[in-house]
């Protein structure tokens, strides 16, 4: 297969591309490693699509970015990029959207760091790979899940680190999706931890992370914690992963609204300076595409081939403030999309023409999470508890479901995390208080490495019908270290012959807990 990489701007002699990384004449024979520069927590590569896709790396120090893309692993024929530029003003973090690429192609990029005072100082490569999406029919395979290093649980070498990762890509999944809680800001990670019932818990530790994270180079600092896991790194350099988030990048249960005058953890009281320290953290330290009309953009589209759609949502950055979620007319206090991600989310679902259509959403329809779980009060999520009417935030949804059903698009699909265990439900109108849409699917997964949880309470505005769940039981208790081996991922796979979704829910040492297979329903 045939490649191009904005060739008419980009293109260089992959000759000379490959003598400056592979350390022919550009650099001498024999340079002392502690003078080179170093890719500091490997490579991530994020937000693929048939032509394109972000590829990020970070240094050591001040240091230009050169990257080398190619079609085979040996790099023969290579074509070599413009350099970029690492700064400490986003910690030594870069990416680089690679373009003009070929549909259904494995790409294989490798990356180096010269140091900005020395040009003869360059970092041993470093090489990653990804698949672009198709531009016609193939078979497609996924996994998703959420909840990374939470409630102390951090990486534990002696446990094997954070082992989901590793068995995710045993499955050799096309991308992942992270439904959010992509790190914790807000959970102090210590050297050790007790478990319930005896035995203690051994983390790698580093500089910040003992307490919550207020400034910026602390809310940068979660992300690199993550990135010292070998298992994650292992994965991240063979499978893209496109990126959500929710309230553990900034503190938990956050809105705007989100009071922290009582909470002494912090000395920085202000939601909206923690906020735009924890969102600018996030899109440095991760390959997620910047959105010129809107920088902080999480929600977005990616089209994979005429199978499937992903439409990406942020239930978190435009949502009124966490209360009882009770209005019974639509008001900024009840939104969770907000009105801008609702218009965008209509519109293309209605102009998509791939068979499926996913819904990833960073938090669950039907179980109730609420916003004081001690006392069981306020909504943080969707559902309200009630088990009546469409009302609170659950308004938005409602509308949402009836457009779908008015607009006859068919085999939308939702994948969720958020509440740490693992469930499927199928919502049906005849068992629901607000009943104007067509039966859907929601697949809920993760925690991926975090404390397990659950199982929630169901609310049945939208009539979910719970068709498997895996969570601790009674006696096991709550908050679970990855150890009790309670973490979970999902695999969906999409036939290129029949058309059929497969979703299967998995734990960490890979065992299949539930599986259904989904006929997609055609247009009459």
């Amino acid at each position: 297969m045939r490649m191009t990489v904005n060739r008419r701007k980009f293109l260089v002699s992959s000759a000379t591309g490959a003598l400056a990384l592979s350390g022919g004449l550009a650099m001498p024979a024999i340079v002392r490693a502690a003078a080179r520069p170093q890719v500091s927590h490997g490579l991530q590569a994020g937000d693929i699509d048939a032509t394109s896709g972000m590829i990020w790396a970070r240094s050591d120090r001040p240091a230009r970015l050169q990257v080398e893309v190619a079609t085979t692993e040996s790099f023969i024929n290579a074509t070599r990029l413009p350099a970029v530029t690492a700064l400490p003003d986003s910690d030594l973090a870069a990416k680089l959207l690679l373009s003009d690429l070929a549909p259904d192609q494995t790409i294989f990029y490798r990356v180096s760091f010269a140091d900005l005072a020395d040009v003869n100082a360059v970092s041993e490569p470093v090489t990653g790979q990804f698949r672009t999406a198709p531009s016609s029919r193939r078979a497609v395979r996924f996994v998703w899940s959420g909840d990374t290093a939470g409630q102390g649980w951090g990486i534990n070498t002696q446990d094997g680190g954070m082992k989901t990762y590793a068995t995710m890509l045993k499955h050799n999944p096309d991308f992942f999706i992270h439904s959010g809680d992509t790190v914790y800001s807000d959970g102090p990670i210590k050297a050790e931890a007790e478990i319930t019932g005896g035995g203690v818990w051994k983390n790698t530790v580093a500089e910040g992370v003992e307490k919550v994270a207020e400034t910026l180079d602390e809310y940068r600092g979660r992300w690199k914690y993550n990135l010292h896991d070998e298992n994650l790194k292992a994965f991240n350099a063979k499978v893209p992963t496109y990126f959500q988030w929710d309230d553990h990048e900034v503190t938990n249960n956050w809105s705007a609204a989100k009071d922290l005058s009582k909470d002494d953890r912090y000395t920085e009281k202000s939601i909206g300076v923690l906020s735009a320290r924890a969102g600018r953290a996030f899109h440095e330290m991760t390959p997620i595409r910047y959105v010129p009309e809107e920088p902080g953009r999480v929600y977005r589209k990616v089209s994979y081939g005429p199978l499937l759609d992903i439409f990406f949502l942020d239930l978190r950055s435009y949502r009124g403030p966490n209360g009882p979620a009770l209005e019974t007319e639509m008001t900024p206090q009840s939104r969770i999309l907000g009105e801008a991600q609702t218009r965008w989310l209509k519109r293309e679902l209605g102009n998509s023409k791939a068979t499926w259509k996913v819904i990833a959403s960073d938090m669950p329809i039907g179980i109730i999470v609420w916003d004081n779980a001690k006392e069981k009060k306020g909504a943080e999520a969707i559902a309200n508890g009630d088990q009546g009417k469409a009302s609170g935030r659950e308004l938005e949804i409602a509308d949402l479901l009836r457009f779908i059903k008015v607009s006859n698009i068919q085999n939308v699909v939702w994948l969720t995390a958020d509440v740490h265990y693992t469930a499927a439900h199928y919502y049906t109108p005849d068992k629901a208080q607000f009943q104007d849409f067509v039966p859907f699917w929601e697949f809920v997964s993760g925690p991926i490495h975090a404390g397990t949880f659950g199982p929630g309470d169901l609310d049945m505005t939208f009539g979910p019908d719970l068709k498997f769940v895996k969570a601790p039981t009674k006696e096991q208790g709550q908050n679970l270290p990855p150890s009790a081996g309670l973490q979970f991922f999902g695999i969906v796979d999409i036939d290129d012959k029949t058309e059929q979704m497969s979703v299967r829910l998995m734990d960490r040492d890979d065992k299949e807990l539930y599986k259904v297979t989904l006929d997609p329903e055609r247009m009459g």
